[in-house]
C-alpha cells in the first residue's frame, strides 16, 4: 500500500505549517538514502510558498492580523507589533500585500534554525563516542549527509529564499543567509567548533604516519579540508567565501605540526649521516611535501608550506652545507654540487658565500694551470699557454651549466675569476701585456697555411674558444695591435689558411669590441682586393706593350699596394740595393701606377718581399731545387751569378744592407749549406768569404730559407709594445678632449672617472697616466684649471 499522504496544513496556520514541514524536513535529514517522494516533496515546497504568501495568517506572538480588502491591507491599531516598513507606512492608508509576507517568513527562518541547532546537538552527541580515524569517518559521513541534505531544504524554502531572505540581505541585516548557507553556518556554530580539535589531532596523527612511511587514507583528509573550506563564509556577503576557517582551523595547526616534525628528523639525521645524506634528505622531503598538495591539501598552503620546510630543512643547516661546499668543489663532485645549489637557491641570500667560494677556486686553479705553463721555460708555445686557460674555463663553464643551472651570478663569478688569472698570472708578471700578445700569436698560427685544423668547422670552434678568451683580456688593443700586424704578413705573403676564416675572426671581433675596432682590419683586405684587380690591368698592359723576349726576361712578379693608414708596417730599417731585375720590375710597375695615380708616393717594403730562385749550379741534381727567400735574400743569392766566391765586405757594399740584417741571413745559408764559409766555421763577419756550395743535398726540392730571425722577432714585439704606449696616450687625450668639450667644466675627479669609463673597453687606464695627459693638454692650451679643482675646455 502507498503511503498516506498527510494533510497540507492551513495556509495561515504557523504552528501546522511548522508541524508539516518538519516532518518532512526530519525526513531529508535522516532517510534521505531511501529516496524522496516527489508528491510528499511538491506538498512540502507548496507548504512555504502557501505559508509566505497567506493574506491572513495568525501570528500569536506579534498580535497581528490582517484582513482582506480587495488586493490590500488596512492598518490595524496593534502598531507595536508591525514591522519596522509597516510602521513607517502608517500615514499610507494602504499597505502593499509582500510585507506580511516578509514578517511571516522571519518565523520560518527562526524555526528552521532551531531545529538544525537540534540536529546537530544530537550529531556532536553520537560523534563523542569516536576517536582518531573513526572520528575522521564519522565527521566526513555526517557533512556529506547533512550537505547533500541542506540542497533539498534550500529547495523547499527557494520562495523564502527569494523574497524574505532576500530582501532582509538587501537592506543590510546581519546573520541572516540563504537556507543552504544557514545550514553551513549552524554546521559551523553547533558542531564543528565542538570537535575541530579532536578532528585535526586525528588528521595530524594520519599525515605524520604517512611522513613515517606508512599508508593512510588520503581522501579522508582531503574532505576533511573541503569541509574546513566550505565553512569559510564572508560576513559581508553570504555568497562569497573566505578562506579563513580553513586557514585558522586547519592550516596553522598542519604548518606548526610540520615544523615540530622536521625539526625532530633533521636535527637527528644531521647527527647520524653525512652532510650529502642529508642533502638527499631534505631534497626529498621536500618533493614529498609540494607533493602532499596536489594529494590533499589546499593550494593555499603551498607558501606556508614550502617556506616553513625550507626554513626548517635548509635554512637551519645552511651553514653545515656550505662548510661541504668546498669538498665537494675539491673533489668535483657535480651531482652533489648541484644538489646543494638547488637547496640553498631556495633560501634568502643562500648562495652568496657559495659564489665567493667558487670564484677563489676558480682562480686558484687558473693560477696553478698557469704556473704549470711557466715551468716549461720562456719558449713555451703560445697553444700551450691559451690551452690552459681553456680547460679551466670550460671545465668550470661546465660545472656552472650542469651543477648551477647556468645561473647568471655564478657566471658573473666564474667570468671575474678568469678575468683575474687571464690578466693577472706568473707569466704576466713581466709584462701584463702578454696575455693578449699570446692569445694574438696562438690566432696566427691557426690562420696561417699549415695550421692543423684542416677542417673549416674544427678551425671555426678554436676560433670561438680564442673569443672566449679575448672576453677576458683586459689589455684589448694589445691584441689589436699585435693581431693587426700578424694578420697584415699574412695578407701580404698571400699565407691565410682562407679568406672565409680571416672573414669569421673579423666578424667575432667586431661583434665583441664594434666597428672602431675591425674597421683597419676590414680596409686591409680591401686594398687585398684592389691590388688583385691592380694587377690583372698591369699584365694586361705588359702583355700589349712587351714582345715574346721582354717576357721572358722580366722577373715574374705580384705586387701590393698598401694603404699607409691602415697597415701596421713600417720602413725598412736598413738600406737596400735591389738587384738590377727586380730594380728594372719595379720601375715598369712604378711607371704604370703613377700613370693612373698622379702625385701618389710609393714606398717599398723591401723587408716585406719574397721569391723563388732556381739553383741551376748545383751538381748531381735531376731537377733544379728553388729556393724561396726573402728579397734581401735574393739579393745576396744574385751576387754569385757573377761569381762563386765573395767576401762579407764585398756582399755588404753590394746589397747596403746593415750589419743587424745582413748576418742573420748570411747565417742561415751556412745553417742550410747553401753557402760555405772560410775559413770553415767563421761566422758572418768582416774577413770571412763565402762561396757557392756546388754539392748542396736537400730532401725537398723547394728549400724555404725565409725563416724569422728570433732577434727580429723580438726587435718587432718591442717595437709593437712602444706603439701600444703612444696609442693609449693619444686614446687618452683625445677622450679627455671628447668628453670637455661636451661638458665645458668639470671636477678633476669626475674627468678621471669619465675617462675610466670611456677607455676601459680597450685597455684599463692607469689615473697616473690619465693625469699625465690631462697636464699635457693644459700645455698644449686644450684645457685650463680653474679654481676649485675644476677643469675648463679652451674653445
Amino acid at each position: 500500500m502507498p503511503p498516506v499522504m498527510p494533510q497540507t496544513p492551513h495556509k495561515d496556520d504557523l504552528v501546522e505549517t511548522w508541524s508539516f514541514l518538519e516532518d518532512g524536513i526530519n525526513s531529508v535529514m535522516h532517510k534521505l538514502e531511501e529516496g524522496v517522494d516527489m508528491k510528499h516533496y511538491m506538498a512540502l515546497y507548496t507548504a512555504v510558498h502557501n505559508f509566505c504568501t497567506s493574506q491572513k495568517a495568525v501570528a500569536s506572538n506579534q498580535g497581528l492580523q490582517a484582513h482582506r480588502g480587495g488586493s490590500l491591507l488596512r492598518r490595524t491599531r496593534s502598531q507595536t507589533a508591525l514591522s519596522q516598513e509597516i510602521y513607517r507606512a502608517q500615514h499610507q492608508k494602504l499597505i502593499p500585500l509582500g510585507l506580511l509576507a516578509h514578517l511571516l517568513g522571519e518565523e520560518l527562518y527562526k524555526l528552521l534554525g532551531e531545529y538544525l541547532s537540534r540536529h546537530l546537538h544530537e550529531v556532536h552527541q553520537k560523534s563523542l563516542a569516536h576517536a582518531e580515524e573513526a572520528l575522521l569517518t564519522f565527521y566526513i559521513r555526517e557533512w556529506s549527509r547533512y550537505t547533500t541534505a541542506a540542497k533539498y531544504v534550500n529547495h523547499l524554502f527557494s520562495y523564502l529564499n527569494r523574497h524574505w531572505v532576500k530582501r532582509e540581505i538587501d537592506e543590510g541585516k546581519k546573520n541572516v543567509y540563504d537556507v543552504y548557507t544557514l545550514h553551513l553556518v549552524k554546521w559551523k556554530d553547533d558542531f564543528f567548533e565542538n570537535v575541530h580539535t579532536k578532528v585535526m589531532e586525528a588528521v595530524l596523527n594520519l599525515v605524520e604516519k604517512q611522513r613515517n612511511g606508512e599508508t593512510i587514507e588520503q581522501s579522508q583528509i582531503k574532505s576533511i579540508v573541503d569541509s574546513f573550506v566550505s565553512l569559510g563564509l564572508d560576513e559581508n556577503d553570504s555568497k562569497k567565501s573566505t578562506l579563513e576557517v580553513y586557514r585558522h582551523y586547519f592550516q596553522v595547526p598542519f604548518i606548526e605540526a610540520t615544523r615540530r616534525y622536521y625539526e625532530n628528523e633533521s636535527r637527528q639525521f644531521v647527527a647520524e649521516n653525512s652532510v650529502v645524506e642529508y642533502m638527499k634528505k631534505a631534497e626529498t622531503r621536500l618533493e614529498e611535501e609540494k607533493a602532499r598538495v596536489g594529494l590533499y591539501l589546499h593550494s593555499d598552503a603551498t607558501k606556508n608550506l614550502t617556506e616553513t620546510c625550507l626554513d626548517v630543512l635548509v635554512t637551519a643547516h645552511s651553514t653545515l652545507l656550505r662548510d661541504e661546499f668546498q669538498i665537494l668543489l675539491d673533489n668535483e663532485r657535480q651531482e652533489d654540487l648541484a644538489r646543494m645549489y638547488r637547496l640553498l637557491s631556495r633560501i634568502k641570500e643562500g648562495l652568496d658565500p657559495l659564489r665567493s667560494t667558487f670564484e677563489s677556486h676558480v682562480r686558484k686553479a687558473g693560477l696553478a694551470a698557469i704556473e704549470k705553463v711557466s715551468s716549461e721555460g720562456e719558449n713555451f708555445e703560445p697553444k700551450l699557454y691559451v690551452d690552459a686557460l681553456l680547460q679551466v674555463h670550460t671545465r668550470y663553464q661546465n660545472l656552472v651549466n650542469e651543477a648551477f643551472n647556468g645561473e647568471s651570478e655564478f657566471v658573473r663569478s666564474l667570468d671575474n675569476a678568469c678575468r683575474e688569472f687571464v690578466n693577472r698570472n706568473n707569466i704576466c708578471k713581466t709584462a701584463t701585456t702578454k696575455s693578449p700578445e699570446l692569445l694574438a700569436k696562438y690566432t696566427d698560427s691557426l690562420l696561417k697555411k699549415g695550421s692543423k685544423a684542416a677542417e673549416e668547422s674544427e678551425l671555426e670552434e678554436m676560433l670561438v674558444q680564442i673569443m672566449t678568451v679575448f672576453k677576458y683580456i683586459e689589455d684589448k688593443d694589445v691584441f689589436q695591435k699585435f693581431y693587426s700586424k700578424m694578420l697584415a704578413k699574412r695578407l701580404v705573403h698571400v699565407s691565410s689558411v682562407s679568406d672565409d676564416a680571416e672573414a669569421s675572426m673579423i666578424s667575432k671581433l667586431k661583434e665583441a669590441c664594434g666597428f672602431e675596432y675591425t674597421n683597419k682590419l676590414q680596409r686591409m683586405f680591401q686594398d687585398i682586393q684592389i691590388s688583385k684587380d691592380l694587377n690583372t690591368s698591369y699584365k694586361d698592359l705588359q702583355d700589349k706593350v712587351l714582345d715574346d723576349d721582354d717576357r721572358k726576361r722580366m722577373v715574374d712578379a705580384h705586387f701590393q699596394v698598401l694603404g699607409t693608414g691602415f697597415w701596421p708596417l713600417n720602413p725598412p730599417n736598413t738600406a737596400f740595393s735591389a738587384p738590377p731585375e727586380i730594380v728594372k720590375t719595379a720601375e715598369r710597375f712604378q711607371k704604370f701606377y703613377f700613370d693612373k695615380h698622379n702625385g701618389r708616393k710609393l714606398t717599398w717594403l723591401w723587408q716585406l718581399c719574397k721569391g723563388e730562385v732556381k739553383a741551376n749550379y748545383i751538381k748531381n741534381a735531376k731537377v733544379p731545387f728553388t729556393f724561396q727567400v726573402s728579397t734581401f735574400q735574393m739579393g745576396i743569392l744574385l751576387l754569385f751569378n757573377e761569381t762563386d766566391t765573395l767576401s762579407y765586405s764585398d756582399i755588404q757594399k753590394a746589397t747596403s744592407l746593415a750589419p743587424e740584417v745582413l748576418d742573420p741571413n748570411l747565417a742561415i745559408f751556412l745553417k742550410a749549406k747553401v753557402l760555405v764559409a772560410s775559413p770553415e766555421g767563421a761566422k758572418p763577419e768582416t774577413g770571412t768569404t763565402f762561396s757557392l756550395n756546388y754539392n748542396f743535398k736537400n730532401k725537398k726540392i723547394k728549400v724555404n730559407l725565409n725563416i724569422q730571425i728570433k732577434s727580429e722577432a723580438k726587435v718587432e714585439s718591442d717595437d709593437t709594445h712602444k706603439t701600444i704606449e703612444e696609442d693609449r696616450k693619444l686614446l687618452l687625450q683625445s677622450a679627455i678632449v671628447r668628453i670637455m668639450k661636451s661638458r665645458k667644466k668639470m671636477k678633476h675627479v669626475q674627468l678621471v672617472q669619465e675617462v675610466i669609463h670611456q677607455v676601459k673597453s680597450r685597455f684599463p687606464p692607469k689615473i697616473a697616466d690619465i693625469k699625465k695627459n690631462i697636464e699635457a693638454l693644459m700645455e698644449k692650451d686644450y684645457i685650463e684649471r680653474l679654481d676649485g679643482d675644476e677643469i675648463s675646455y679652451i674653445a
